[in-house]
């Protein structure tokens, strides 16, 4: 939502500030809302104008400089400048060479322009333009000229500043650009729209569990709605709508464009997919760039583009620029490989039905709390970042596979636990994931040396003990901050209680039993902690607005223990079932 600004001012008031924080680089044109670049460029160069409305930075003004353009002409919000703004920017920008203007195919800047082009020719001064055509989402192949311009604008507008910056003459500037057009194409997508300056609500709205293929950077009608995608999914719906208008073998630059409101870890989360898509398609990538070039106010979505090199353009793309929205250094054009990193902790364990104990118990644990993840989340937004249901998420299922491998390769219950523990607080990272990383290591170390069958009430309580010791002061947490704590300590007083009346001789029956009631007390514990204010941790600042609502951690603890608990239930019952002797739990 765009809160700064007012509707009538916004022009002059972001352009007047633009200029004053970037007064290095670019000035006011007088008596235009338009700019020109500070240094002052080689007498006879062509002078390269580019513009259209604002909400779009850095295009059109934060694109010049030198290496782009000489000089960029705004207008109102998502408008055509006027063709005497156009003039009076072109004027200033004009050093006897001409003037290429370059601009997207809307139709107020074809005619803003095109008056402008008229009054330059009646004094003298000849221009050439290039209109950019590269949303292939507006109009079909065979007739180009009804595309407009959207993201692709960049790679248009850098072949153009870079063939005036070497030197070429009005004719040679206008072919470099008109190719670099023609071998352009883009398609985007967005969930969200955007809010004018000064309006109450957006320009659009897009359903929330739906998307808009093919939506332009003005709000204009998508091609097709589609329901909500993953960043994968999302990456081949825009590969797919190029690849049709991309020769087989060709080299190619790409430009991942952010709209706005999509920030840049979600755009990069959607690139290694695009990159190998192309890939696997026999293109090669010679060089990318993520990030926001055309954009339109706060438009949640992006769009890909993609420009096929020739020798010329690639030489053109990589020649050096530098604007305040757009530099480049000049390196050497050259193949990357896709970069992938490979965690088996990311994926899902599936169930096992020759599983150890400790992965049946961890396994139970995966299931209630891939359950209870939107729920957790919820409860962690009340008063932190929400982020604690997919951390647990995250880490359990490293735990699954951890343990699982470990007494595949013949770890006792204690291994398979230093695993799990271990694999937990590398998933889950933050405060919650090295806890439990260490409520699972140090059980595991307080059951060293014991068999599934030997492992009673007694033990089972002694490796508790030692667990939460070791919790407590890694966590400094005291009863009554509305922690973890708060149901992990009437587990362990639970347990304990149930092992002193069960006695050293008690087995792993009794121990499952222990168990099963120490789980019935934390889960009551855990919904007590909507009684209390946080005193620890983010949640602190925030401690009104937790009133009434259960600690995240101690209901996540609550969950994995009554899974446990269930789990070890079932496992009694079948191996009674089957007339096993002393069952495991």
């Amino acid at each position: 939502m765009t809160v700064l600004g007012e509707a009538t001012t916004f022009k002059r008031d972001w352009l007047d500030g633009f200029a004053t924080a970037y007064g290095r680089t670019v000035r006011k044109v007088p008596g235009a809302y338009g700019v020109v670049a500070r240094r002052a460029p080689r007498p006879g160069k062509v002078a390269v104008v580019i513009g259209g409305g604002c909400g779009h930075y850095p295009a059109f003004a934060g694109l010049v400089g030198p290496g782009l353009a000489d000089g960029a002409v705004v207008g109102d919000v998502f408008t055509s400048p006027s063709a005497e703004q156009v003039y009076r920017t072109a004027r200033e920008a004009d050093q006897g060479g001409g003037v290429l203007f370059c601009y997207g195919n809307y139709q107020g800047d074809v005619l803003h322009f095109g008056l402008a082009a008229r009054r330059l020719a009646a004094e003298g001064i000849d221009s050439r333009t290039v209109l950019v055509t590269d949303d292939i989402a507006s109009g079909p192949p065979e007739s180009p000229e009804r595309r407009r311009g959207v993201a692709g604008d960049l790679l248009v507008f850098k072949a153009a500043g870079a063939a005036a910056e070497r030197g070429d003459d009005l004719d040679g500037v206008h072919a470099a650009a008109a190719k670099a057009n023609a071998a352009t194409r883009t398609f985007g997508a967005a969930f969200g729209g955007c809010t004018l300056p000064g309006a109450a609500e957006p320009l659009f709205t897009v359903a929330p569990d739906a998307m808009e293929l093919g939506l332009g950077i003005h709000g204009e009608p998508g091609v097709r709605t589609v329901g909500r995608l993953g960043a994968e999914a999302l990456a081949d719906e825009l590969v797919d709508g190029l690849l049709p208008e991309l020769p087989s073998g060709a080299r190619v630059a790409l430009l991942l464009n952010g709209l706005g409101r999509t920030k840049y870890e979600e755009m990069f989360a959607a690139f290694p997919r695009i990159h190998r898509r192309l890939t696997e398609a026999g293109l090669t990538v010679l060089d990318s760039q993520v990030g926001e070039f055309v954009t339109s106010l706060d438009m949640a979505g992006l769009s890909l583009s993609a420009m096929v090199l020739d020798d010329e353009l690639a030489e053109l793309y990589a020649a050096p620029c530098d604007t305040p929205g757009h530099r480049s250094t000049g390196a050497v054009l050259g193949p990357v490989a896709t970069e992938r990193t490979e965690d088996a902790g990311l994926e899902r364990p599936a169930e096992s039905p020759a599983a150890g104990p400790v992965d049946r118990a961890l396994t139970a644990a995966m299931l209630r709390l891939e359950q209870q993840e939107e729920e957790l989340g919820r409860l962690d937004a009340v008063a932190a970042d929400g982020d604690h249901g997919l951390g647990m998420t995250r880490g359990i299922r490293a735990a699954v596979a951890a343990a699982r491998a470990a007494e595949r390769g013949g770890e006792p219950v204690s291994g398979a636990l230093l695993a799990a523990g271990t694999a937990f607080a590398d998933a889950a990272g933050g405060a919650s994931g090295a806890l439990y990383g260490v409520l699972l290591t140090e059980t595991g170390a307080g059951l060293a040396g014991l068999a599934p069958a030997e492992i009673g009430p007694v033990a089972l309580s002694r490796a508790v003990d030692g667990a939460v010791a070791a919790f407590t002061e890694l966590g400094g947490a005291e009863p009554g901050d509305k922690t973890m704590l708060d149901a992990i300590g009437p587990f362990r007083a639970e347990l304990s209680a149930h092992a002193a009346r069960a006695g050293a001789g008690a087995g792993p029956a009794e121990a499952a039993a222990a168990w099963g009631e120490a789980a019935d007390c934390a889960a009551e514990a855990a919904r007590g902690t909507a009684g209390l204010l946080p005193a620890r941790g983010r949640a602190a600042r925030l401690a009104a607005r937790s009133q009434g609502h259960p600690d995240p951690g101690a209901t996540s603890f609550a969950h994995l223990v009554g899974a446990v608990a269930e789990a070890a239930r079932a496992a009694l019952k079948e191996r009674a079932d089957s007339g096993a002797a002393e069952p495991a739990p």
